[in-house]
């Protein structure tokens, strides 16, 4: 049977009759996620965080969460993982057959239409919340891409569910034609805010500094959550505690081996 493009809801029912019935549904991958981004004086800031969570789950503590998208252009990802990498993934694909066929650079704004059109066509279902940033030869530009396609054009913003911390950072502490490494600070300390005061959000900060004629990642830039070494050594010597009774049980209750009688294989 022929199906479309698109998402198949015919499992729906079915899936809703599990769950009545007390079945537990397999949960997505988030991201959970803090998300930044800032305009400096010469060009963009992106910072994220990278615990990926699965419910109450950390699933991976290390995740990477600033996507590429072209060479002046990255995204940060914010909502199901998998949704984010391979939104992500497609535009990267669509943006680069872009500037073959125009030969020319792509804009930041070409991106963020695909994107958005990408987004609202599936009206919110792919749970992709995005901070696009990038320079081009109209200069630095920052978008806000939500789920359901709408968009945001603004010098700074944050997003996932460590934003309003973010935010607060930002309010208090953004000023137009900032430096390039007080930018920084005020994105890592935006990230660490949403570190700090989300469960969603956890672990290292990443970075990603872009200008009209370089890019920069800064993978694992600030680890504000490294574990220390213990104060103490807790070694228990052999026989602090007793044991009362010993029982070992073979798995394998019986075996035959029989051997299988028949015609040579030929090796000639």
């Amino acid at each position: 049977m022929y199906r479309g493009p698109g998402f198949d809801f015919s499992n729906s029912l079915r899936n809703d009759f599990l769950q009545r019935k007390g079945v537990a549904l397999p949960k997505a991958t988030s991201t959970g996620t803090t998300i930044v981004g800032c305009i400096f004086k010469d060009g963009i800031v992106l910072g994220a965080d990278t615990r990926a969570t699965e419910g109450e789950i950390v699933a991976d503590k290390n995740c990477e969460k600033i996507h590429y998208i072209s060479e002046s252009i990255r995204c940060c990802g914010a909502g199901t993982a998998a949704d984010t990498e391979f939104v992500t993934a497609a535009i990267s694909s669509n943006i680069e057959l872009h500037a073959l066929s125009t030969g020319r650079k792509p804009r930041v704004v070409a991106a963020m239409t695909m994107l958005k059109q990408y987004l609202f066509q599936y009206q919110g279902n792919v749970g992709a919340a995005l901070v696009l940033g990038g320079v081009d030869s109209t200069g630095a530009h920052l978008f806000t891409v939500h789920p359901h396609g709408s968009t945001d054009k603004l010098p700074y913003v944050t997003m996932g569910s460590g934003s309003l911390a973010a935010m607060a950072v930002f309010e208090s502490g953004w000023k137009p034609n900032m430096e390039r490494e007080e930018a920084l600070k005020l994105v890592c300390d935006a990230v660490a805010a949403g570190i700090f005061n989300d469960l969603g959000s956890g672990s290292n900060i990443d970075a990603c500094v872009i200008t009209a004629t370089h890019t920069e990642m800064l993978r694992n830039f600030v680890k504000p959550n490294e574990r220390v070494a213990k104060e103490r050594k807790y070694g228990f010597r052999q026989g602090t505690t007793a044991i009362k009774s010993e029982h070992i049980r073979s798995l394998v209750v019986s075996e035959e081996v029989a051997p299988i009688r028949g015609e040579a294989m030929d090796v000639s």
